[in-house]
């Protein structure tokens, strides 16, 4: 007679135990979202944009809207050679690569690309991932692991930590751009130990910058090699655009610059850039970039066309400034309270009191006819609740002073101002 108590998931009287539920973890945040549901909103995360019609318009909910949320800082997205390049190398490669770039994925548009990157920061090597979380999750496991150490800003992206966490390394965070904590977490670390300082040029949530020259000097002081993260200043940053490591004069200190493709570039993917001597041997032990499947052709082909365009950018460089220096200032004349003091980026970030309002915000600026960001804990730092705002480009000075009446006439319906 079999014995029911040793069967696998039964309780002693025999009976099968209740499965655990693995999505109960996620019941507040489900919660929340119901709520805010409930209240007739629109959902923040799943807008869809039925036709996009430039880097700055798109239909959304049938309507034309004025987009301020997008990350295409540059307006790259319909440059017409950007588009000709992808529409050509379609067909003459194909739709797609179905390899990696060990095996069968590396085409002439893989190696062009790398060689425009090269070209764009004067260094010696670049490396191309499918996606720049992919950049950040390869290199940064890759090059710290077991017995190392890295020192990074709280408020690093995620794909920073989870590059951390795949790594195995001990991770040592320190307070949001705080020099003098930076330099401290790294004399505590073990005599002969790795060392590795991940920053970013710009942050991401408030579009404030970090003290770059002097958080590298202390790292380089300290024997520690450099990552930083321009992902949100390449293309617009810097006298070549190089990002805010060239702004200040220190981007040859730097030993690796992860960037991505889908902001200023306006297509999609990741990328590494290094001068440092060993570099190549990534491509065999770096697992994101070995077991993933390369980039299709039409993008590598855009990507590479729009990168030699950005070398030079310098009008489209100005004029993104002008429009981020006059919304930011508008917003603080309207009452707005901001992420930053004053533009530091294209990024402005304006704070709302709470969820719910933010979310009503968000919602009466779209009916307004602009799309804005709604970010929310715990993606942003302090438990803060942020309208983002990332200027474009393309963005004209009318636009910029229609944005600025959207935002005071939502301001006013909903309360913040």
């Amino acid at each position: 007679m079999n014995d029911h108590s040793s069967t696998p998931g039964a309780d002693s009287s025999g009976t099968p135990a209740a499965a655990t539920d693995l999505f109960s973890k996620f019941d507040p945040l489900i919660q929340q979202r119901e709520q805010l549901l409930a209240a007739g909103m629109q959902d923040p995360f799943s807008l869809v944009m039925e036709k996009v019609l430039s880097p700055t318009r798109a239909i959304c909910n049938g309507r034309d809207t004025i987009l301020l949320g997008t990350y295409n800082y540059m307006g790259m997205t319909f440059d017409p050679d950007v588009i000709e390049a992808g529409k050509q190398a379609m067909t003459d490669f194909g739709a797609g690569t179905t390899g990696s770039r060990v095996l069968n994925g590396t085409f002439q548009g893989h190696r062009e690309c790398e060689d425009a990157l090269r070209e764009f920061y004067d260094m010696d090597h670049a490396m191309v991932f499918s996606t720049g979380y992919q950049a950040n999750l390869g290199i940064i496991s890759t090059i710290a692991g077991k017995g190392d150490y890295i020192i990074l800003d709280i408020d690093s992206h995620a794909s920073i930590w989870d590059g951390c966490a795949m790594g195995n390394a001990e991770v040592v965070p320190f307070k949001h751009n705080d020099i003098e904590a930076m330099e401290k977490r790294l004399k505590r670390v073990p005599e002969g130990a790795g060392k590795l300082v991940v920053l970013e040029g710009v942050y991401s949530m408030l579009g404030d910058v970090a003290p770059l020259k002097e958080m590298v000097r202390i790292a380089k002081e300290n024997g520690a090699m450099v990552l930083v993260d321009e992902a949100h200043s390449m293309g617009f940053i810097g006298e070549h655009g190089r990002g805010v490591a060239e702004e200040v004069g220190i981007i040859d200190e730097v030993d690796f610059i992860i960037g991505t493709f889908s902001k200023s570039v306006g297509t999609v993917g990741g990328f590494c850039v290094s001068n440092h001597p060993k570099f190549e041997i990534m491509r065999l032990v770096c697992r994101p970039y070995v077991f993933t499947a390369s980039l299709p052709p039409a993008v590598v082909a855009s990507t590479a066309t729009s990168i030699r365009k950005l070398k030079h950018g310098s009008n489209k460089r100005a004029h993104l400034w002008e429009n981020s220096r006059t919304l930011h200032q508008g917003l603080r004349d309207l009452g707005f309270e901001l992420g930053t003091k004053q533009a530091e980026s294209a990024i402005i970030a304006v704070i709302m009191p709470d969820l719910e309002r933010g979310a009503m915000m968000w919602e009466a600026l779209l009916t307004e006819g602009l799309y804005v960001n709604l970010a929310r804990p715990p993606a942003t730092p302090a438990n803060m609740t942020l309208l983002r705002c990332s200027l474009c480009a393309e963005h004209s000075a009318e636009e910029v002073q229609t944005i600025l009446g959207m935002f005071e006439r939502a301001g006013k319906a909903v309360g913040i101002i």
